[in-house]
């Protein structure tokens, strides 16, 4: 009898296993990098990340009980982008989440096997992240800013909201892909609207400032700050100097309206955490990141300032006023 009881419990011991070890897989705590390029007290930066812990905890991750959560915030500074990317790919986590170009790009550069899934990434077949935008190939995929066609609405916007505009200095990053990609297509289109354009290119404060400066000496221009890096670290300058020369300027994100500019219109960043979560939770279950598209924004909002708008005497048309998604007062 005593032969047989221990039988019978080795092999219902035997059998129980599998099912522990299961358990004990399922009970893991996973772990995710977060890597954002600006700093922790941006406009917005905080209400994007609650987003993204919202969005992970719908699908039930939950940061302290099954995930742990390691966020790193460059503050726009390359050097820090590349020191917290090595420094996150080191912890060895499950998936990490980049938000911007330099932190997917220093994080290509630390590993070429850590899925990762960014965020309002500017053309990311252009800048060398992704193979194509329905077969990454890679291993990373994510979000992407908004489509170059959306550039074009911003000269459009221009031309709405201040009709004498005959010129228009567009603010862009030369030195990447992005930024002659999005002065291409304004560029296309500005004949078509009557409106002569010309690139700033500065790559500091005091060199903007002269050149914005030289462009404002001849009347009927405007600004158009396009989406980059630079246009972020040199918002609150360009704000101010927009509002130093009487130029009615439009921007790329909301961000830059809440701060005082003029207008913008672009993509629900917000959104896009939240929908980053989803591919995270597909990653975190099995999924690989070469086998999931880049995916556009299906968000997008037109904010005006009208404090700004009445300091420079502009009468915002109903047309607009009625399809803002937000108006500031």
């Amino acid at each position: 009898m005593k032969r047989r009881a221990f039988i019978t419990l080795l092999g219902g011991a035997a059998a129980s296993l599998p099912l522990a070890s299961r358990a004990q897989q399922a009970d893991r705590v996973r772990r995710i990098g977060v890597l954002v390029g600006a700093g922790a007290d941006g406009l917005d930066a905080q209400a994007r990340q609650g987003a993204f812990l919202q969005g992970l905890q719908q699908l039930g991750w939950t940061d302290g009980r099954n995930v742990r959560i390691d966020t790193r915030w460059g503050g726009a500074n390359a050097d820090d982008i590349r020191k917290y990317a090595a420094e996150l790919v080191a912890l060895a986590p499950d998936v990490i989440l980049a938000a911007g170009n330099a932190p997917v790009e220093r994080l290509l550069q630390a590993t070429r096997t850590m899925p990762i899934v960014f965020v309002f990434a500017i053309d990311p077949v252009g800048s060398g992240i992704v193979d194509s935008l329905s077969q990454p190939g890679g291993n990373a995929t994510g979000f992407m800013q908004f489509e170059y066609s959306l550039t074009a609405k911003w000269l459009e916007l221009l031309k709405q909201i201040a009709p004498g505009v005959t010129r228009a200095a567009v603010l862009r990053d030369a030195a990447v892909a992005a930024g002659i990609g999005q002065f291409a297509v304004i560029q296309s289109v500005a004949p078509s609207v009557g409106v002569e354009v010309s690139p700033i290119n500065g790559r500091d404060a005091s060199e903007i400032e002269r050149a914005i400066a030289a462009f404002a000496r001849t009347a009927n221009g405007g600004l158009i700050v396009t989406a980059s890096a630079l246009a972020g670290v040199h918002r609150d300058l360009l704000i101010t100097l927009a509002a130093r020369h009487k130029l009615p300027a439009v921007y790329s994100n909301r961000v830059a309206v809440t701060a005082g500019g003029l207008i913008s219109y672009g993509a629900d960043l917000v959104d896009q955490y939240r929908r980053a979560a989803g591919y995270v939770d597909r990653i975190l279950k099995g999924e690989k990141p070469a086998d999931l598209p880049v995916q556009a924004p299906t968000k997008y909002e037109l904010v005006i300032n009208l404090k700004t708008a009445k300091a420079l005497g502009i009468d915002i048309p109903a047309t607009l006023l009625a399809r803002a998604d937000e108006m500031i007062e």
